[in-house]
């Protein structure tokens, strides 16, 4: 992959640092709006608890998430940093004071009698979409509560990157399938800059689907590469992919397995509740 040079670089930052959230003027005095649109992963946590009902609110705000039929296709297992630290044999990333592994769970639904087929991708899909609902609204839970958070699936074997190890570790059954992990704490510094986003008519359009212009995707890749250039004291940006594309091959291996090969009888019905 061709890395970029330096006027790329300066241009491709130049985008990062002036972009900014766009929103109707008539909107943007829109309190939960606000929360949502400064929502950054934070990377460099603070050295200050996080108080267990602070944690319970942002759990509750994941278990009223909306889900296809009800069906609730998901878990939290959640830590302190002592507890992870016990069972992972590690510190939580970046400093984070509690964590949520969030798990899709077609198991639970499997134990009542609702005489769904044998139909394991329909599930994944169903319980992966409930789940990352879920883990949507404890990140929104946890800004308006005044913490920071990141969404983790491969730093420190924390998501399906490493979805084996941490059915193994956490000892889930067959029909649980860890996705993410939610690392909270309060902000150690300012939040950072926006990362590089398409902006809004290359991603939402009416009628038919609409190929976006490659001058629009070639800007976008720009900011891309000079955003990770930036943020890894000028690492090649190349050496990540080829690290991820390693990663994701192990992945799929593993979650063919998983998924293809369980015994759950997991549920086909879709619709919201």
């Amino acid at each position: 992959m061709r890395e970029p040079g330096v006027f790329s670089f300066l241009r491709g930052l130049w985008r990062i640092l002036a972009d900014r959230p766009r929103v109707p003027r008539s909107q943007q005095d829109n309190a939960l709006l606000r929360e949502v649109l400064a929502r950054r992963s934070v990377r460099r946590f603070a050295d200050r608890p996080v108080p267990d009902d602070v944690l319970t609110a942002v759990l509750e705000a994941g278990r009223v998430a909306p889900s296809t039929v009800n069906l609730q296709t998901w878990s939290f297992v959640h830590f302190d940093a002592d507890r992870w630290r016990d069972l992972f044999a590690s510190p939580l990333p970046f400093g984070g004071r509690r964590a949520i592994v969030v798990l899709a769970d077609v198991h639970r639904v499997g134990r009542v009698p609702l005489g769904f087929p044998d139909v394991p991708l329909c599930a994944y899909t169903v319980a992966v979409m409930n789940a990352s609902l879920a883990a949507m609204n404890m990140t929104i839970a946890a800004e308006a509560l005044g913490l920071g958070s990141v969404m983790l699936s491969e730093t420190g074997r924390t998501g399906f990157y490493d979805a084996r190890h941490l059915v193994q570790t956490l000892q889930a059954p067959p029909g649980v399938w860890p996705l993410m992990t939610l690392v909270l704490g309060y902000p150690a510094t300012g939040r950072p800059p926006m990362p590089p986003r398409l902006p809004l008519d290359a991603v939402a359009f009416t009628g038919a689907y609409r190929e976006t212009p490659q001058p629009v995707l070639d800007a976008w890749h720009e900011a891309m590469l000079a955003g990770y250039r930036a943020s890894s004291g000028g690492r090649p940006f190349a050496s990540q992919v080829d690290h991820y594309n390693r990663r994701l091959r192990e992945a799929e291996a593993d979650l063919r397995a998983m998924v293809l090969g369980g015994p759950d009888r997991p549920p086909q019905r879709s619709g919201q509740d």
